[in-house]
């Protein structure tokens, strides 16, 4: 009953040119639409009463949408902690929590070619790629994590499998047209036959229903044991001004989110990180395919709101 009566109140504020103001308002990573949405709609039958806007992007774009545009934002979460250091510090937030992990995989569409025979070890998924004529991407490393930790995979795949030229090799095969902003815009085009493999995040994978490769643990940018070997993988994309760049060294996958100093609703905020930080939270995060980090990790704990710091690891 609550949610048709605030759609109805929306309707009529709308025929009389009014806009209702949400009570929370979250930007996040295109990989975790599926997870936030659902604990978006726990917090409010929560908390009666309650609105929350989500609105998705590439993690670099989510940060700059606060920072360039203006955008205002209560939550911020995105697929690497890093990006909230290099394009959000210092003057619009000082701190962030780590809370949550995936992995890389290759995700393929219904029919792609030769998938049956890398299943069965019959072929290798690169020998596929470079060598036959199927279509691949990814996402775009300038926007999205997913993008450069693509092309990170593609260097280490490179050493792991003892294949000079690897990566050269990958980087021709995937023209332009077959990179999208983020990983979720993929999903569409391989869905319509336009793309046969993507690189993409397990989860994103799982929660949509399609089949995946997995990838050897050395890697897939998993696994906190070959921290040392990801950090040989390294993508140079664009810094904060135009014409700069920044270089994105390769490790562990770990979600990061914060609350920005300019935040509308800093109480509500905090509250939700405490929702999405609980059991209950971690358990969306787990069931939608990224294991959560438990206890959480913050940056810096001394610069928490008091209320979240019992939450992170001393």
């Amino acid at each position: 009953m609550k949610r048709i009566a605030l759609t109805f109140m929306a309707l009529m504020l709308a025929l009389m040119g009014c806009t209702p103001q949400p009570d929370l308002i979250i930007l996040h990573a295109g990989s975790l639409s599926v997870p936030f949405n659902e604990a978006a709609e726990a917090f409010e039958e929560l908390n009666p009463g309650v609105t929350i806007v989500t609105e998705s992007a590439g993690s670099r774009t989510v940060c700059r949408k606060v920072t360039e545009l203006g955008k205002l934002a209560d939550v911020v979460a995105v697929a690497d902690y890093t990006v909230i250091e290099d394009l959000m510090f210092p003057d619009y937030a000082d701190w962030y929590i780590c809370f949550a992990r995936n992995e890389m995989v290759i995700a393929y569409r219904d029919g792609a070619p030769f998938a049956d025979e890398i299943k069965n070890g019959e072929r290798t998924w690169y020998d596929v790629l470079v060598n036959e004529d199927v279509t691949y991407g990814h996402s775009n490393p300038n926007f999205d994590p997913c993008g450069y930790r693509a092309l990170m995979l593609w260097q280490l795949a490179e050493e792991y499998y003892d294949e000079p030229g690897l990566y050269d090799d990958l980087d021709a095969g995937c023209p332009p047209e077959n990179i999208r902003p983020k990983e979720t815009d993929l999903i569409a085009l391989q869905q319509a036959g336009a793309l046969d493999y993507v690189f993409q995040y397990r989860s994103v994978a799982e929660q949509h229903d399609l089949e995946y490769l997995a990838l050897p643990q050395e890697i897939n940018l998993s696994s906190p044991e070959f921290a040392d070997f990801y950090g040989t993988a390294q993508v140079e994309v664009s810094g904060k001004e135009p014409g700069e760049t920044v270089t994105y060294t390769g490790k562990p996958i770990v979600y990061g989110v914060t609350i920005p100093k300019n935040a509308p609703h800093p109480d509500l905020a905090i509250a939700f990180l405490r929702f999405l930080l609980s059991p209950e939270g971690q358990a969306i995060m787990a069931e939608n395919g990224q294991p959560p980090i438990v206890p959480a990790i913050a940056s810096d704990p001394t610069k928490l709101p008091e209320e979240l710091r019992e939450l992170v690891a001393e």
